[in-house]
C-alpha cells in the first residue's frame, strides 16, 4: 500500500471548504466537476435539471437532493423540494413517480435535523400518497399503476405499450401507459411508505398511523416479489403490461431500488448485482434493445447509459457487497465525464453504450420527426449528483439515520487516500479523511482520539476531524 504525500493530502487546516483531496487526480477532478455542475445549475435558488433544462421536474429535484445536494447545499435542496409542491400541501408534477419526493424529504431531515421541515414534509407526503392510493393503486395486483421511474419517453417501453403509428415522444400519449405496473415505480412507493413510517414515528403520530404505513409497506413488498421477482432465475422483470403479461427486460433502476430499499434479501441482492448485464461503458437503463432499436439506433430510454441510473446501480452494488460492480461503475462514470472522446469534462445526460460518446438516442417526436436522434444535453445535474453519491455514499460510506451518521467506506485499489473538508452535518462541520484500501476499518479516530464506534452522534456540534484507516481482507 502506498501513501503518497499523505501529509499534504490530510492537512485539514489548509483545505478549502468542501474541496476534495485525493491521490487519484481523475477522481478529484470528477468530484470537483460534479459539485461545480450543481452550483452552475442553481437558478434563483432552485436547482435546475441541467444547463438545457429548467427546474420543474419533481423526480430530478428529489433525486438530486437525495444524492448529495441536501448534504452539500441544504438550502438549495430545501427550496428546490418545496418548489415542486402545491402550496406545501401536496407534491406536484408528473404523477407516477413524484412520490420520490417523500424519500428525498425524509433524507433531507436525516442530514439537517430540521424538525419543522420534517413536520411540513410529512403532511405533504401523507396527503399525496392518500391521493395516489385513490387514483393509481390496483386492488387486484396490489401494485401501483403507471410508467417506470423517469421514463417519460416512449422509447422506454416495448409493444403493446408502444403502438406503431403513434409518433408522440411522451409515454402519456399512449393509451395503455396508465394501466401498466413497473418495478422501479413500485419500489419507490415501498420506499415512500417506509419513509412515511419513520417520519410518523419521529413526529410521534398515533400508533395506528405508524402501523398502517408499516402494513402497507409490507404488503406492497410481498406483491413486488410476487409479480416481479423470479426466484428460479433470480432476476427481476421490468413491468406488467396492460394485459398483465410480464416483460422480462432488465430495468437497472428497478433492480437497484429493489436492493437499496431491502425488498430483496442479501443473497438475492448479491446474485442480482453479480449477474446483471452491463455494457462496456456501464450499465444501461433497460436491456436488451427493443426490436425497433439496435446498436446503430439505440433507444433514448432503452439500452443506453443514463449516469443517474449508473449512480443508483453503484449504490445498490455497495449495499449488496459486490464491490467489483461498484468499482466498475464508479470508474466508468469517471471516464464518461472526463475523457476527451466522451464527456470531455462535462457530465452529459446520456451516453452510447457501444462507443461511450454522448448520445441522446432515438425516439419519435411527432410525425415529422420519426426516429428522431435526440441530443445528450450538457451539464446534466443528476449525472453529476450520481457521481457525488458514488463518492459520498460509496467510497466514503456515509450512512444517515435519525440518531447518527456512521461510516462504511470502501477504497478501490486505484485510490490510496481521500479527504473532504467542510461537510455540514446538522449543527456540526466534519472534516473526513480516509486512507488505505478495502473496507475493513482498522482505526477510527475523532479529533485524534481512537474510538470503537464508527459513527458520530447527531447531537454533535462544532468542527471535528475524522480519520479512518482501512485495510484489505487477507
Amino acid at each position: 500500500m502506498k501513501y503518497i504525500a499523505i501529509a499534504a493530502l490530510f492537512w485539514f487546516s489548509t483545505a478549502s471548504a468542501q474541496e476534495i483531496s485525493c491521490n487519484n487526480a481523475e477522481v478529484k477532478d470528477a468530484f470537483t466537476l460534479a459539485l461545480e455542475t450543481v452550483d452552475i445549475n442553481v437558478r434563483r435558488g432552485i436547482l435546475a435539471a441541467g444547463a438545457e433544462y429548467g427546474g420543474e421536474w419533481t423526480r430530478d429535484i428529489a433525486i438530486n437532493s437525495w444524492n448529495g445536494v441536501s448534504l452539500l447545499r441544504p438550502r438549495v435542496a430545501e427550496r428546490s423540494l418545496w418548489s415542486v409542491t402545491i402550496m406545501r400541501d401536496t407534491i406536484g408534477h408528473q404523477y407516477w413517480d413524484k412520490i420520490l419526493w417523500a424519500i428525498a424529504a425524509y433524507h433531507h431531515y436525516l442530514v439537517t435535523g430540521d424538525r419543522e421541515f420534517l413536520s411540513q414534509a410529512y403532511r405533504c407526503s401523507a396527503n399525496t400518497i392518500n391521493e395516489l392510493e385513490k387514483t393509481t393503486f390496483d386492488e387486484t395486483s396490489g401494485l401501483f399503476m403507471g410508467p417506470s421511474v423517469f421514463n417519460d419517453g416512449i422509447a422506454g417501453y416495448p409493444e403493446p405499450i408502444y403502438e406503431p403509428g403513434n409518433y408522440s415522444s411522451s409515454v402519456l400519449d399512449f393509451k395503455n401507459s396508465s394501466r401498466i405496473k413497473c418495478l422501479s415505480t413500485n419500489c419507490v412507493y415501498y420506499g415512500a411508505y417506509s419513509a412515511l413510517c419513520e417520519m410518523s414515528i419521529i413526529l410521534q403520530e398515533r400508533d395506528r398511523v405508524v402501523a398502517e404505513y408499516r402494513e402497507k409497506a409490507e404488503s406492497l413488498k410481498q406483491n413486488i416479489l410476487k409479480h416481479f421477482y423470479d426466484p428460479d432465475k433470480n432476476r427481476c422483470n421490468y413491468l406488467l403490461d396492460q394485459n398483465g403479461k410480464a416483460d422480462s427486460s432488465q430495468e437497472a433502476l428497478g433492480l437497484s431500488f429493489a436492493v437499496i430499499f431491502g425488498i430483496v434479501g442479501r443473497e438475492q441482492a448479491d446474485a442480482l448485482m453479480r449477474h446483471a448485464h452491463v455494457s462496456k461503458f456501464g450499465v444501461t437503463s433497460i436491456y436488451p434493445d427493443f426490436p425497433r432499436y439496435s446498436a446503430s439506433k439505440p433507444g433514448r430510454h432503452n439500452n443506453i447509459i443514463w449516469p443517474m441510473v449508473e449512480g443508483f446501480f453503484a449504490g445498490a452494488a455497495r449495499i449488496a457487497g459486490v464491490d467489483s460492480a461498484f468499482t466498475r461503475e464508479f470508474f466508468s462514470l469517471t471516464h464518461l465525464a472526463l475523457d476527451p472522446d466522451k464527456g470531455d469534462y462535462d457530465f452529459r445526460e446520456v451516453y452510447n453504450p457501444y462507443t461511450g460518446k454522448p448520445d441522446g438516442g432515438y425516439q419519435d417526436w411527432g410525425a415529422d420527426k420519426r426516429d428522431f436522434h435526440w441530443e445528450s444535453c450538457r451539464l446534466q445535474t443528476w449525472s453529476a449528483t450520481a457521481y457525488l453519491s458514488m463518492v459520498l455514499n460509496g467510497i466514503m460510506g456515509f450512512r444517515f439515520d435519525q440518531h447518527s451518521i456512521s461510516f462504511e467506506p470502501f477504497m478501490p485499489a486505484e485510490i490510496d487516500s481521500i479527504a473532504l473538508r467542510g461537510i455540514s452535518y446538522r449543527k456540526a462541520t466534519l472534516n473526513i479523511a480516509i486512507r488505505g484500501e478495502g473496507k475493513i476499518i482498522k482505526k477510527f479516530s475523532v479529533d485524534g482520539r481512537a474510538r470503537n464506534e464508527h459513527s458520530i452522534d447527531a447531537r454533535i456540534e462544532g468542527s471535528h476531524d475524522i480519520v479512518i484507516d482501512l485495510e484489505s481482507a487477507k
